[in-house]
């Protein structure tokens, strides 16, 4: 529980050291609509600029779930060190924050840190999805599959570049091969 209390300082310090670089470039742009139902559910975490507490995690899952209060149950699920470590899990919450078009949220793991989730790419057959932070030091390229297509991963690659990101940070996050 000790690693998650560092999370609002890294956070904290991440955006201020790239203030000047989001300041130059337009903010991120939401994809124009998210059906929450379709999108709830399993999401590897296929690639990812990571942060310090998501270094060294494999085999990570973003688990989605509607509550009954509208918000959204954000359960991170990973492996520490290797794929054979006992999993184990982050449990969060979320909320839509741009009703009109779903794409945009908070999500909170540790109290009162509340952080920025934009979903800036998402496939039309919801089978990928890209999540985006407003300074570009944070992404994630999530997948309904433990594997993405290279074609589709270009593509993908391509139109977060066209966003600003500089996607030579990503970096793939190994994942145990589909059942």
């Amino acid at each position: 529980m000790k690693h998650l209390l560092l999370l609002p300082a890294l956070l904290i310090l991440s955006a201020c050291s790239s203030m000047k670089k989001s300041a130059d470039l337009p903010p991120l742009k939401p994809v124009a609509h998210v059906d929450l139902p379709r999108y709830m559910g399993d999401w590897f975490v296929y690639s990812h600029i990571p942060y310090a507490l998501e270094k060294g995690k494999v085999g990570t899952l973003d688990r989605y779930a509607l509550r009954p209060d509208g918000k959204i149950d954000n359960i991170f699920l990973f492996r520490k060190g290797s794929l054979d470590a006992p999993l184990q899990s982050w449990n969060g919450v979320a909320w839509v924050t741009d009703k009109t078009t779903n794409a945009e949220w908070r999500v909170q793991f540790v109290w009162p840190l509340r952080v920025p989730y934009l979903i800036i790419d998402l496939d039309k057959d919801y089978q990928w999805s890209v999540i985006g932070y407003p300074n570009r030091k944070l992404a994630w390229v999530l997948s309904r599959q433990p594997t993405l297509d290279p074609e589709t991963y270009t593509g993908i690659l391509k139109r977060l570049a066209a966003q600003g990101y500089d996607t030579s940070l990503l970096k793939l996050v190994p994942q145990l091969p589909a059942k």
